[in-house]
């Protein structure tokens, strides 16, 4: 603890045992552990510690939502666990509380990385996104109670190192993709119920914050972790960020600790082209639904020492999708070049957990957490057959640098017969033997996160692509070289740079 936290402590101290309130009862006015909401200075307390009061219970709420496996319920949440904040597991983003209702993030994230040896061919590229959030709090500013409107806009830029040199369908950085333009990516209305225990939000929205989200998963830059599970989006039509469609989601607790989660998201291919940016809100082009179900069981500071989740799902796709093999003819599309054969209808499950098994001091966040996701392709004409990811984030590294976090993680996509049969074909028609072709693509990561200022965070990481997966090069006699890079990305939280906002290391 620093000397700064030290006088903070013994300054709520003393106030609250002036006050009447024990120190057990009361905490730092500015902790956002998650924990029990501060005691309510009431009516006759000054304007300024109303507004902090209510500034506090909004952090928090922040803070639990998005290390929750029930899912991101504000806009300042959900950009935390795509990895669009400069904070490390366990702090909110910086955000900018006007004081009525109203809440504002705005980050830049810029991600680089260069392979020095493998893949089809060296090189370096950078890629970068900037997302501007907005959270309305109706029950202040309407007198809606339980009542929110969230507003996500999206810039991403630059070029995508896997895409145009390694040769693989996995990004080494998550934040490339989905169109390199502006989107609005999120505009919704949230309506809480039944003193929270019903959640309740409809709009345009997209899949992967409410649901296989984490601020675990972006301590890292590769996009088989960071974002959610990557093979989510290859086994079903899973919407994903940014680009935003049709939707609803709903959840309810059942007690503090348990919760059923559903959702129903429209799937729309035209709103995935390149060239579109959220604006146009027909449904012409849907070819269906997708409907995210879990179940889990989640903990936070505030009712357990070592916060846990553990859930379990099924993403239901009730849509139409390319074949991966055949032609509208029934043939080989590889060597046709004719349309592909529109399916319908496939399926996934899905397992996964974070656990914190260390935590040094009782009353902070910093700690050892452990990771892991496991999802399998249940129906459908399926390209892969599972996904396997597994890792720890430590936070808190050394002393003097408790934000710093120091992260290790493995991603493993085993493609089926068929996401290989395009590759054996054009092997054979080579006259090569098919005996080579790679069906398990592996991602190792080793991640720093610095935390150089409580605005800015920067994190170097080296990664290993082992057997990159080479479907999008089927003709390639040979297999891609393993690839390692070499990258870095730098989280910018704009608002606590100009000094509007809070972060790690001033709170």
């Amino acid at each position: 603890m620093g000397k700064y936290t030290r006088w903070a402590a013994l300054a709520l101290c003393a106030a609250t045992l002036s006050a009447g309130v024990s120190p057990a009862e009361a905490q730092d006015p500015n902790a956002p552990d998650g924990g029990p909401s501060l005691v309510n200075p009431g009516p006759k307390a000054s304007p300024a510690a109303k507004a902090q009061y209510r500034a506090n219970r909004a952090r928090r709420r922040n803070v639990r939502s998005a290390r929750s496996f029930a899912g991101a319920d504000s806009a300042a949440a959900a950009a935390d666990v795509q990895g669009a904040s400069a904070t490390p597991p366990g702090l909110p983003p910086g955000t900018l509380d006007l004081g009525n209702g109203i809440s504002m993030i705005l980050n830049y994230t810029g991600e680089f990385a260069a392979n020095p040896s493998g893949g089809i061919r060296q090189g370096s590229d950078y890629t970068g996104q900037i997302v501007f959030g907005l959270d309305a709090d109706l029950g202040r500013l309407a007198g809606i109670d339980g009542g929110a409107v969230h507003t996500i806009v999206t810039q991403r830029h630059g070029r995508s190192l896997s895409q145009d040199y390694i040769g693989n369908n996995t990004s080494v950085q998550e934040v490339y993709g989905g169109g390199q333009t502006a989107h609005l990516t999120v505009l919704s209305y949230e309506q809480k119920l039944f003193d929270n225990r019903l959640d309740v939000e409809v709009g345009r929205l997209l899949a992967n914050p409410p649901f296989l989200a984490s601020p675990l998963y972006c301590n890292f830059q590769n996009n088989g972790t960071c974002g959610a599970p990557k093979s989510a989006f290859k086994m079903t039509n899973f919407t994903y960020w940014p680009i935003a469609s049709w939707g609803g989601h709903a959840k309810a607790w059942v007690n503090d600790k348990v919760f059923v989660h559903a959702g129903v998201y429209e799937v729309n291919p035209r709103n995935q082209r390149d060239d579109r940016n959220g604006i146009d809100w027909s449904t012409n082009g849907a070819t269906g639904v997708v409907i995210p179900v879990e179940v889990g069981y989640s903990t936070n500071f505030g009712n357990d020492p070592l916060p846990r989740n553990y859930g379990i799902g099924a993403i239901i796709d009730r849509s139409d999708y390319s074949d991966p093999v055949l032609d509208v003819r029934r043939g080989p599309r590889l060597f046709s070049g004719l349309d592909d054969l529109t399916r319908f209808g496939r399926s996934a499950v899905y397992a996964r957990f974070d656990q914190m098994v260390w935590r040094p001091d009782p009353n902070g966040i910093q700690g050892l957490t452990l990771f892991g996701v496991a999802l399998g392709a249940t129906g459908g004409r399926q390209t892969q057959d599972f996904f396997l990811e597994g890792g720890a984030v430590l936070t808190g590294t050394f002393p003097g640098r408790p934000y710093d976090t120091l992260g290790a993680v493995f991603v493993m996509e085993k493609l089926s017969s068929l996401g290989a049969a395009n590759i054996r074909a054009a092997r054979a028609s080579y006259g090569l033997s098919s005996r080579n072709v790679e069906t398990l693509q592996t991602i190792l990561e080793l991640s720093y996160g610095i935390q150089l200022t409580p605005a800015v965070r920067l994190m170097p990481n080296l990664q290993y692509v082992i057997d990159p997966d080479q479907t999008r090069f089927p003709f390639r006699p040979k297999p891609i070289p393993n690839a390692f890079v070499v990258g870095a990305k730098l989280s910018v939280d704009l608002f606590t740079l100009g000094g509007l906002a809070k972060g790690p290391g001033s709170l």
